[in-house]
């Protein structure tokens, strides 16, 4: 199911592209650097891909704070993984104009030989732009967008091109999206589900399978859990992502 905020986010950007042919709401755009905006040509932004979400109805207090260092949220770009040869960084020059230094170090690695590279900035822009529409909307979701990776190349665009938003990206590598979750991967903490469905469930188990907590939620609003040290496996649906409680559970 498609996060409603995420639909929304489309709606308004791709008439904002329509509208400024991309160019970017946190001013990372040549025309923001004083340069001409270079013609975008080539694939537009990805949209958000359907997933659910599940919102805990056990409460508890925090027991443990985070033991693993999660790995990167979210897929890598578009351009990044592109197969086949890149366009050598002394080569990527728009068909107009210039690009700004930023934009350059961003687009390193990510053109694939024969493509635009404004179309591939362009890309990066508009996830700056989709993050930049949720943070007003709800917080929460946003985080949830690039744990889930439904907002493709958050990671990349945000460190390259709206350094603004890390945060975001920080909080979402301790986030878990709907799934099964076990082993290294489940770290203990106090967690709060981020734009739940009316269709939320959750399970926590131990050794050997055994049914530590578990809940389900018709109601939408968010709910808390709490991840003891003796977890072996979590399994989520419905509830969309579950947020750490502070800064890593």
């Amino acid at each position: 199911m498609r996060n409603p905020f995420l639909a929304g986010a489309a709606v308004v950007l791709t008439a904002a592209a329509l509208a400024a042919c991309g160019s970017s709401a946190d001013g990372n755009g040549p025309e923001a650097a004083g340069a001409q905006r270079p013609a975008a040509s080539g694939p537009s932004a990805p949209g958000p891909s359907a997933t659910t979400s599940t919102p805990p109805g056990t409460t508890g207090t925090p027991t443990a704070t985070a033991t693993e260092e999660p790995g990167p949220a979210g897929p890598s770009a578009p351009g990044a993984a592109a197969q086949g040869p890149k366009t050598p960084a002394g080569e990527i020059t728009p068909a107009t104009g210039t690009f700004t230094e930023k934009q350059k170090k961003y687009l390193e690695d990510r053109v694939p030989k024969g493509m635009d590279p404004a179309a591939v900035l362009q890309t990066g822009q508009e996830t700056c732009d989709k993050l930049r529409y949720l943070v007003k909307a709800d917080r929460d979701t946003a985080v949830g967008a690039i744990a889930t990776g439904e907002i493709k190349d958050a990671p990349a665009a945000v460190a390259g091109l709206c350094p603004q938003h890390q945060d975001l990206v920080d909080e979402a590598a301790y986030a878990y999206p709907d799934g099964a979750h076990t082993g290294k991967a489940l770290r203990p903490g106090v967690y709060r589900s981020a734009s739940p469905t009316l269709n939320c469930s959750w399970q926590i188990e131990g050794a050997d399978g055994k049914e530590l907590a578990s809940g389900t939620s018709d109601t939408g609003e968010s709910r808390k859990i709490t991840i003891p040290k003796s977890a072996r496996t979590f399994t989520s649906t419905g509830c969309y992502a579950w947020l750490p409680e502070g800064a890593k559970g």
